[in-house]
């Protein structure tokens, strides 16, 4: 039962950390293509910057999932496996169907 809840706490510590870098990574990013853009309204590096910032906001979550695919799987407890992978596919499933249904319309 221990090993269980030492396991538990490093996903826990894992997950924490992917969450602190993305959310940081992104808003320096943010920040700065924000200040860019106020500095140079015409340059389009700031567009960038800013794109680049929400891109990582958006994929945080979803490295969060799949950093708990990895873990579960090096923990063999099969069963989380198997759902954290649907909950990754039907995410990735999503992105693809978005990306294909906003060029038809």
């Amino acid at each position: 039962m221990i090993g269980h809840v030492a396991q538990d706490a490093k996903l826990e510590r894992i997950i924490r950390r992917i969450l602190q870098i993305g959310v940081a990574t992104s808003s320096v990013f943010l920040a700065i293509g924000l200040a860019w853009s106020f500095a140079s309204p015409a340059a389009t590096v700031g567009s960038l910057l800013m794109t680049i910032g929400l891109m990582i906001l958006m994929a945080t979550p979803v490295t969060r999932v799949a950093a708990s695919v990895v873990e579960y799987a090096v923990e063999r407890d099969w069963l989380f496996v198997a759902l954290t992978s649907l909950v990754l596919l039907e995410i990735i499933a999503g992105v693809i169907a978005a990306l294909v249904f906003h060029r038809r319309l």
